[in-house]
């Protein structure tokens, strides 16, 4: 297939990228820094610098849209939140006006969300029939999902990745994490009860794969384990994932004092289970954190 992605340079991006290109496919990766493409997602990919690039003549028979600036990494002020929904939502409304405009429409879209979605939910469990929940990063997905649906309309099949933490060992969340759990100064983050879904980066990529192919998958899919679990559960089985001990706990106090309202993304969670990959007999590699912890940290 000829295939367009958007974030393609990232952390799920590269290894979708790799993954794509063991099987044939012909990949086109639209970034802000063309040059990087080839390096970062192979040398034989194609790059766009813009949509604008688009025209409608140029075919692409899938698209898949993983753009979007880090959520975590910046304070969330006035400024900042418009930069997030910028580059989710509005370059996904201009992606689907690309798309509808286009001679040989792609046969599917599959379209970046996360399991922040449902808002902070305590101890329910969330499948993909969850509404969705309040607070800055619910509504920045419901919009990013409610921007790609209308591609259904130009006759496009969608898949909306509620995506959870993804697990690897080059980036992410637990590339953030390790040099603290390495020293010794991994913490719990407040009562560390909230829930944290997470998903292996193999199961990550072959689940996106399994959607692409099958022309009955369409509407939202949690990309998360089916074992999510507590921070506090989490935090131990990354320490002992290390042989390390993790003793200190960071207080909600102070996570919102320093945090602000980005604290929520550490202190509150989704407790989401994958309903609908799981009807589709979809066989999870990793379905428990301590054996996906040992596979990616060599222990």
């Amino acid at each position: 297939m000829r295939i367009l992605i958007t974030g393609g340079t990232g952390l799920i991006g590269r290894q979708l990228c790799k993954a794509l290109l063991a099987e044939g496919h012909e990949l086109t990766v639209l970034s802000r820094n063309p040059a990087s493409v080839p390096v970062k997602c192979g040398a034989v990919v194609h790059a766009l610098a813009g949509l604008a690039e688009w025209q409608p003549e140029q075919a692409f028979d899938a698209v898949i849209n993983l753009a979007g600036e880090p959520i975590v990494d910046k304070s969330w002020t006035a400024k900042r939140k418009q930069v997030l929904w910028d580059s989710r939502v509005t370059l996904t409304e201009e992606l689907v006006r690309c798309i509808a405009v286009a001679e040989h429409k792609p046969g599917v879209l599959l379209s970046g969300s996360a399991v922040g979605y449902y808002g902070n939910r305590g101890d329910v469990m969330l499948d993909e029939a969850a509404c969705a929940g309040e607070g800055f990063a619910a509504e920045l997905c419901k919009a990013w999902e409610d921007a790609a649906r209308i591609a259904e309309s130009a006759g496009v099949r969608v898949c909306l990745l509620r995506t959870a933490p993804v697990l690897n060992n080059d980036g992410g969340m637990l590339g953030k994490m390790l040099p603290a759990f390495r020293l010794g100064l991994g913490a719990r983050l407040g009562d560390g009860k909230q829930w944290m879904s997470w998903v292996h980066m193999q199961d990550y990529v072959a689940m996106a794969l399994r959607l692409l192919r099958d022309p009955h998958a369409a509407g939202p899919y949690n990309m998360a384990a089916p074992q999510p679990v507590t921070n506090t559960e989490f935090t131990r089985a990354l320490a002992a994932a290390l042989c390390r001990p993790a003793l200190f706990v960071a207080p909600a106090a102070l996570l919102k004092l320093a945090m602000g309202e980005r604290a929520s993304l550490l202190l509150e969670g989704q407790r989401v289970l994958p309903r609908k990959m799981e009807a589709a007999q979809y066989r999870f590699a990793f379905t428990n954190l301590e054996d996906a912890l040992r596979d990616l940290l060599g222990k």
